[in-house]
């Protein structure tokens, strides 16, 4: 392989010619290590001494400086191949590291034996002057090679060569290079001891389970319980380091043995949910399985700190869970810390089969510095199964490694030996001094194995027969740590035998239904807000058949329109800018407040009430459609103003950006943002309705769900815009009915509604309800400007509302009551289509002559919210037109929308629809069908 190398090897002449010419212009412009290599030659060459090994006396200062390949000739060749040798082991160390438990790694070929270098067996025994970058004086080749072995070859694989930032490159390899290759990676024996001691209760854990319920789906740790002793260590090493609070997300396998030994949940918890025993806090909703479950909990860590430690619900959608790790952690940061992000710590536990194929994974990580995303760094911790389900890793994936996504974002990667306890907690308190020091995310892959198949009834053998053998006779980590420490005189062998009988007497004591006490935990603020609510069956029927009042006084819609017409002194504003503050002073002067404005001030109302305002979406500062214009943008310093964030002082915080092009991720991160307290309001905006589908899986899994699962409710808020205008398929649809489908146990509130002052009470109705519920609203496009679609100041003063019907305003003054009995049609409608119904209603005149004229014996009907349905409010409204015949009218296709829902869940009322016809695609792709399509149904309903 030598003879395809020059001299120098895996580094090109041309290469080292230009690092050195580069290190003669500016030495910190490279890597120190070559630059401190460089210069001891140039030391040696301008003292007239020998460079190194016993080569020839290099060239003067004055030659070296006279022609470049001059200077660089004063360098024995085989000195810069022993630098190179280094720099090798550096950047591709890790493809050699003995990192596989069961069985020899497979061969990159990475080109780091020293005949790859040109360098030749005598040369073992000779000095070189390279060897003092490793902190080796003096030092022979073989001694060299030894050292590079043991750092980067042995049972850690240390990536981080592809970080561009020279500061995290150097931190790391000078932790490294310090530290692995001492005995037991300078750990102190009361760190060992504790290792022994977690991995005793994760192994003992996993056998108790297994011999007392067996079959039972449990998803057990076991080949894998260096787990529990490395989050140990990255709880311990955390609180040194100023971490207060420790977020853990994580999928099913191990959850059950994270629980009990890292969060403190009572084992017999555990044992009661293996005996399907309904506990107190599920007396609501379907409840979960055992291994989805969240917990939180208090624990004292070695050093005597007191840390919170929550681990979020997650359903089987494996990584799901990580944008909600990261938001719920931002939110606490933002509500607990004051933004520091160095106390709370999030931990995704990902398996190696979903970290790899998973595309919600790269979406967390491309958050993960952002502005409005960032939480100061994940530590990731990979279980590496080294299979998926019953899937070998060959066919997983195609990158070297699982975690190679982590070079997306440039996180470093530590992969290390399962069987290795003691590599697995120095690579833990390494990821976190690492995430400390730089707020970064940083991955742990630590290879194991799984000892049985994908669940505890699931025979692996089918599959991988020839890997279960050697699974089937291997040792697990304690049993090989007890005989490591044993051999090093370390812990004796009746200690560790001690230490398992009385765990394992622990277990069956508390089986036996000696009942274990639980941690003391003291509630954080926000937690006491959530125990504050009506929650569970304390929520009634009677509190959705009407709303709240949510009305403001008159001087604050003064103080909220007067800021919102202002522009800072200096601030240079678009043309567009000034058209647009222009037209709000025109509406304003006449009492009127259009959509834009009347969503600001449902936004500054509540700051002014101290609360907080996150909106976050792709386009939100704008808006897609720009009605919202949150912030201006200087002419000509481009400086962003936020308008709501300065109406006074006093007043909660808006918090607005603009996301990733990311549906899962930002909405999964949106939803945990609003785990954290129920006190502030949380909005993702979609750029078109149509694009939650790519975030399907958090609204099924967590925003209808999550309630009657996990018992935890949130108040986040999804603005779809939805409404046909002839645009395509693409973006008509914010899919309307898989909402309707997913409503029940009064679990969400989906509306449609027409008006700004409605629209303002819906969202202020958020936040004074004694409850949260996500609110999703289909949000108009085309009625944003619409003439109609704008409301009197008066609708959002003290003793208003939000409307779940809108009853038609001819039909509702006093005189016209009577005519309601000559109503011989009432148009039920929800949204845009109600404008397309009122067109005709109206009538038509042109140059003074009737062209349509006005009907008016048929009401038209707005149905704000469609769930919780107001079924009350509108049989009441039957009643009233008790001559007419009820319609339901939707510009969906009969379908789609909500006319499903109604005819199926309230049939009873017996509205009859008028709807395009059925469809597989959402709307037509040509403006002249849809407007005929759309013409039909307005005919039909008048007709």
């Amino acid at each position: 392989m030598a003879a395809d190398f020059s001299p120098v090897s895996n580094a090109h002449p041309e290469y080292i010619e230009n690092l050195y010419q580069t290190y003669r212009k500016d030495p910190n412009a490279i890597d120190p290590s070559w630059s401190y290599f460089f210069n001891g030659f140039d030391y040696a060459a301008d003292n007239g001494n020998d460079a190194s090994n016993g080569a020839s006396k290099g060239a003067t200062n004055g030659q070296a400086v006279a022609a470049s390949n001059v200077g660089l000739s004063a360098i024995p060749q085989k000195e810069m191949a022993v630098m190179s040798l280094i720099d090798g082991f550096r950047h591709r160390g890790h493809l050699l590291s003995t990192t596989n438990p069961l069985k020899p790694r497979r061969d990159h070929h990475p080109g780091l034996s020293p005949k790859d270098y040109g360098l030749t067996d005598e040369d073992l025994s000779k000095t070189f002057f390279a060897g003092e970058t490793l902190g080796l004086k003096n030092a022979t080749l073989q001694q060299i090679v030894t050292r590079l072995q043991g750092i980067y070859a042995a049972n850690i694989g240390f990536e981080y060569s592809h970080i561009d930032n020279k500061k995290q490159r150097l931190w790391l390899r000078e932790r490294i290079e310090n530290d692995v290759h001492t005995e037991g990676y300078a750990l102190s024996e009361s760190k060992k001891r504790r290792i022994l001691q977690k991995l005793n209760e994760a192994v003992g854990f996993e056998d108790f389970l297994g011999k007392k319920f067996i079959g039972k789906k449990r998803f057990s740790l076991e080949g894998g319980e260096s787990t529990i002793s490395g989050l140990d260590s990255i709880i311990n090493e955390g609180a040194v380091q100023g971490v207060e609070e420790v977020v853990i997300g994580m999928a099913h396998r191990g959850r059950l043995n994270v629980l009990v030994n890292t969060l403190g949940k009572t084992y017999d918890s555990v044992f009661n949910e293996f005996a399907e025993e309904v506990t107190s806090d599920m007396s609501y909703g379907s409840g979960d399985v055992k291994y989805h479950l969240g917990y939180s909990s208090q624990v004292k860590t070695l050093g005597g700190q007191s840390v919170y430690l929550k681990l979020l619900p997650n359903p089987s959608h494996l990584e799901a869970v990580d944008p909600l790790v990261v938001g719920y952690a931002r939110a606490k940061a933002d509500i607990l810390y004051k933004s520091d992000f160095d106390k709370i710590l999030p931990i995704m536990i990902h398996g190696d089969a979903a970290v790899a194929g998973q595309g919600i994974v790269y979406e967390t990580l491309q958050m993960s510095n952002l502005k409005g995303y960032h939480a100061g760094g994940t530590v990731h911790f990979v279980i590496n199964n080294q299979i998926g389900f019953t899937t070998d890793f060959e066919d997983a994936r195609t990158s070297t490694y699982c975690s190679s996504v982590a070079a997306t974002v440039q996180a470093p990667t530590f992969h290390v030996n399962g069987d290795d306890p003691e590599a697995v907690a120095f690579v833990c308190e390494l990821a976190v001094a690492f995430r400390q020091a730089f707020n970064l995310d940083v991955f742990i892959d630590m290879v194991c194995y799984r000892r049985w198949g994908h669940n505890e009834s699931d025979n692996p053998e089918f599959t991988q027969p020839l890997l279960w053998k050697l699974i089937k006779n291997k040792a697990n980590p304690r049993t090989l740590y007890i005989n490591q420490l044993t051999e090093r005189n370390e812990i004796s062998k009746d200690l560790a035998t001690q230490m398992v009988e009385q765990y394992d007497k622990m277990l069956q004591d508390l089986l036996s239904e000696v009942k274990q006490n639980h941690l003391p935990y003291k509630r954080q603020d926000p937690e006491e807000q959530w125990r504050t609510l009506t929650r569970g069956k304390e929520i009634t029927e009677e509190m959705f058949d009407a709303s709240p009042e949510t009305g403001i006084d008159p001087s604050v819609i003064s103080q909220i329109t007067g800021h919102l017409m202002k522009i800072p002194t200096g601030f240079v504003a678009l043309k567009d800018v000034t058209r647009y503050l222009n037209q709000k002073e025109k509406l304003l002067a006449d009492n009127k407040i259009d959509w834009g404005y009347g969503e600001l001030m449902a936004y500054g109302s509540l700051l002014l009430e101290g609360r907080n305002v996150r909106l976050s979406g792709e386009d939100v500062k704008r808006g897609t459609f720009s009605h919202r214009h949150v912030c201006f943008f200087d002419a000509e310093t481009n400086k962003e103003y936020n308008r709501i964030d300065t109406i006074s002082d006093k007043q909660g915080r808006f918090y607005v950006y603009n996301s990733l092009l990311s549906e899962y991720a930002v909405l999964g991160f949106e939803y945990g943002y609003g785990l954290a307290s129920p006190d502030h309001l949380v909005i993702w905006e979609a750029q078109f309705g149509d694009f939650n589908n790519g975030a399907q899986t958090i609204i099924d899994q967590f925003i209808a769900a999550g309630e009657t699962k996990w018992g935890r409710q949130n108040g986040l808020v999804m603005l779809l815009p939805h409404g046909y205008e002839g645009q395509g398929p693409e973006h008509s649809s914010a899919r309307l009915e898989r909402f309707m489908q997913l409503c029940a146990e009064n679990n969400m509130t989906v509306a449609n509604v027409t008006t700004p002052a409605n629209y303002f009470h819906l969202i202020r109705r958020q936040l004074v309800r004694n409850f949260r519920k996500p609110l999703v609203i289909m949000s108009p496009k085309s009625l944003l400007r619409h003439p109609d679609v704008i409301s009197d100041v008066k609708d959002f003063a003290t003793g208003t509302r939000f409307l779940e019907v809108i009853d038609d305003p001819q039909f509702t003054t006093a005189p016209s009551v009577a005519d309601a009995q000559k109503v011989r049609k009432v148009l039920f409608c929800s949204g845009k289509v109600y404008f397309d119904l009122l067109t005709k209603q109206r009538g038509k005149i042109v140059d003074g002559n009737v062209v349509d004229a006005p009907i008016t014996d048929v009401a038209i009907v707005r149905v704000e919210q469609l769930y919780p349905f107001p079924e009350k409010q509108i049989q009441g409204i039957l009643a009233k037109y008790a001559n007419a015949t009820p319609f339901w009218v939707q510009e969906e296709s009969i379908n789609m929308g909500a006319w499903s829902f109604i005819a199926t869940f309230h049939g009873e009322l017996g509205l009859k629809p008028i709807a395009r016809k059925m469809s597989a695609s959402p709307a037509s792709g040509f403006v002249k069908i849809h407007n005929l399509e759309q013409d039909a149904i307005v005919n039909q309903a008048f007709s």
